[in-house]
C-alpha cells in the first residue's frame, strides 16, 4: 500500500468513527473509551511500522558508509561491533564466532603495452608468473578450434568471456603452446569473482571489456609485445560470525541468518547489507514475545568467499542442535526488485506459500548463498531472495527501496509466527 492509499484509508476510518462516537450520546464511558483507543490506534500502528522501516534503512546505510566489506578486513571489525551493538539494544545478548579460511588474493596485476600499464584481474585460482611474449588475439571464445586457427605456441593468448569456463579457455591455450591467457570481459566493467575451479599450468588475467576490447583489435595482425605481471598469493583469513539470541536460549528452533561481507571494491547494499538488515528487523519485531525464545539470529561472514562462515557455523554445532531446527531462514539480495522469490525446502515452501500466496516459489535453490550449508546437514531450508540487478558486484550496489525491505520483514515475520505456533 502506498502512504497515499494508506493515509486516505486512516483519514476515512476516522471519520466514520468519530461519526460513531457522535451517534452515540448515551453510550458508557467505557465504550467512548474503547473507540477513542480503536481510533488512536490507527497513527499509532503507521508510526510504528514507519519507525521499523526507518530503522531497516538506517542500518543498510550505516553498513554501505563503511565500505567495501571484505572478509578479513579491519571494515568487517567494524561491521560486526555495529551488528553487535543493534542487537544488543533490543535485549539479546552476542557472540563471535571466530574461524579461520585459506583465500586467494589478487596483490596487483596487469599487463604494459607500449609502455602502458593497463590494471587487470587475476583469475581466482591462477598461478603467479611475470612474462614479455607476443599477445596473440583468438577468434570466438578459445575452444580448441579456434586455438588452431592461429600459431600462439610461446605468446600470451586474448580471448572474450562466454560460451565456455574460464578453465577450458586457459586449458586450451596452455595444450596450443601459449605461456599466459588475458580474457576480455563481455560486459561493462570488470569480470568479478572469476575462478577456474582447477589448476591450470599459465597465468590468467582477466580485464574489463573497455580496457580488452581494444587490445582485441591491437592483438589480431600483426601481433604486439606485452609484460605480463600476475602476482597472487594464498591468505589466511579470520571471518567473523555474529550470533544474537535471548539469554538463556540455547536451543533454538527457527535460525534466521544473512552474510554481512561483500566482495572487493562493493559496498554491498543489497548484496547483502539489505538481508543483515532484514534479518536484524525481525529480532526488534520479535524482542519482546514468546517467539524471540525459540530463535537465533546469525550475520555469517566469510560468505562471498565461498559460504565460509556458514560452513563453520554448521561444522561447529551439535548435531542435535542442527536436529532440533525446524528451519533455517536465509535473507539475500532482497532490497531491489518488486517480486519476492522464495525457495528451499519442499515442506517448508509449501508452508510459506499458504501462509503469503502472493510469493513466487524459484525452485529448490540448495546452493548459491549460506542457507546451502544447512540443507547439506538435512536442515529445512528458505531462502528470501528478489533476483539480480544491474548493480551486483559493482561499486554502485549503494541503494536499496525501503518498500522492499519492509515487505521482506513483513512476510518473514508472518512465516515465523506460523512456524512458531
Amino acid at each position: 500500500m502506498t502512504p497515499l492509499k494508506r493515509n486516505q484509508t486512516n483519514f476515512y476510518l476516522k471519520a466514520l468513527l468519530v461519526a460513531v462516537l457522535v451517534a452515540l450520546p448515551t453510550a458508557g464511558n467505557s465504550q467512548v473509551a474503547h473507540l477513542k483507543n480503536v481510533v488512536d490506534y490507527f497513527p499509532k500502528a503507521e508510526a510504528k511500522e514507519n519507525e521499523s522501516t526507518n530503522a531497516t534503512y538506517a542500518d543498510v546505510q550505516a553498513l554501505v558508509n563503511m565500505g567495501a566489506r571484505v572478509a578479513g578486513t579491519p571494515v568487517m571489525e567494524k561491521a560486526s561491533t555495529y551488528l553487535i551493538n543493534q542487537y544488543r539494544k533490543v535485549g539479546y545478548i552476542t557472540k563471535v564466532q571466530t574461524f579461520k579460511y585459506e583465500k586467494f588474493a589478487d596483490l596487483g596485476s596487469n599487463l604494459t603495452i607500449n609502455g602502458a600499464i593497463i590494471e587487470g584481474r587475476a583469475i581466482n585460482g591462477t598461478i603467479s608468473s611475470k612474462l614479455n611474449a607476443a599477445l596473440v588475439a583468438i577468434p570466438n571464445f578459445g575452444r580448441p578450434s579456434d586455438f588452431a586457427s592461429v600459431n600462439v605456441k610461446g605468446a600470451i593468448a586474448i580471448v572474450r568471456r562466454g560460451e565456455i569456463r574460464f578453465s577450458e579457455k586457459a586449458k586450451n591455450a596452455a595444450a596450443a603452446g601459449a605461456v599466459g591467457l588475458v580474457i576480455v570481459n563481455n560486459q561493462p566493467g570488470n569480470l568479478n569473482g572469476g575462478t577456474l575451479g582447477e589448476p591450470v599450468k599459465i597465468p590468467v588475467l582477466a580485464l574489463s571489456s573497455d580496457r580488452g576490447n581494444s587490445l582485441l583489435q591491437q592483438a589480431q595482425n600483426p601481433p604486439v609485445n606485452i609484460s605480463l605481471n600476475v602476482n597472487v598469493q594464498q591468505q589466511v583469513i579470520t571471518g567473523r560470525n555474529i550470533i544474537a539470541h535471548l539469554p538463556g536460549v540455547t536451543q533454538p528452533k527457527l535460525l534466521l541468518g544473512g552474510h554481512y561481507d561483500s566482495v572487493v571494491g562493493s559496498p554491498g547494499a543489497n548484496d547483502n547489507a539489505s538481508g543483515t538488515a532484514v534479518v536484524l528487523s525481525l529480532a526488534r519485531n520479535l524482542a519482546n514475545t514468546t517467539l524471540a525464545r525459540q530463535t537465533w539470529f546469525v550475520a555469517f561472514d566469510g560468505e562471498e568467499d565461498g559460504l565460509h562462515g556458514s560452513r563453520a557455523f554448521v561444522n561447529a554445532a551439535a548435531p542435535e542442535f542442527l536436529s532440533e531446527l525446524k528451519g533455517m531462514l536465509n535473507f539475500d539480495m532482497v532490497g531491489v526488485n518488486n517480486q519476492l522469490l522464495i525457495g528451499g525446502t519442499s515442506s517448508l515452501i509449501a508452508f510459506a506459500k499458504a501462509v503469503d500466496p502472493d510469493v513466487k516459489i524459484f525452485g529448490s535453490s540448495y546452493g548459491g548463498s549460506d542457507h546451502a550449508s544447512f540443507a547439506n546437514k538435512d536442515v529445512p531450508i528458505l531462502f528470501f531472495y528478489r533476483g539480480q540487478e544491474p548493480n551486483y558486484h559493482t561499486p554502485n550496489d549503494k541503494i536499496v527501496d525501503t518498500k522492499m525491505l519492509n515487505e521482506t520483514t513483513q512476510v518473514g515475520l508472518s512465516i515465523v509466527r506460523e512456524l512458531l505456533k
